[in-house]
């Protein structure tokens, strides 16, 4: 079974993704900061992880780049999901390390496009 890490600050957000995501096939682990997230990666470094910008602690945009550079950082799929839109912060995110990005809200048909445009489904 494919795995996916949903990193958000907002315990309804996390929710929504998780019930998205478990509805496609995916194990389901959450964290609610980019911390939180790595520590995570390095204990068990899932298939796909679904990325909020602003958080504390570790934002989106650190995690990435702290990500890539872990062993094995290199293998999830990264999809950023955010209200950040200009085109400065998508820049930012493919050049940090993210492999796509979504835009809040979200719904179920957007993420699944999105993932099965990475090939995860």
């Amino acid at each position: 079974m494919r795995t996916s890490l949903v990193v958000d600050d907002s315990r309804v957000i996390r929710k929504v993704a998780r019930r998205i995501l478990e509805g496609m096939g995916f194990e389901v682990a959450e964290a609610s900061d980019g911390l939180e997230a790595l520590s995570w990666c390095q204990a068990t470094m899932p298939d796909a992880i679904l990325l909020d910008w602003n958080m504390p602690v570790l934002n989106g945009l650190d995690f990435v780049r702290q990500l890539r550079q872990q062993p094995g950082g290199h293998q999830p799929v990264v999809v950023f999901c955010t209200v950040e839109n200009d085109k400065a912060h998508v820049v930012a995110a493919l050049d940090a390390g993210a492999n796509e990005y979504v835009m809040k809200p979200f719904d179920g048909d957007i993420i699944r496009g999105k993932f099965a445009a990475m090939g995860l489904i």
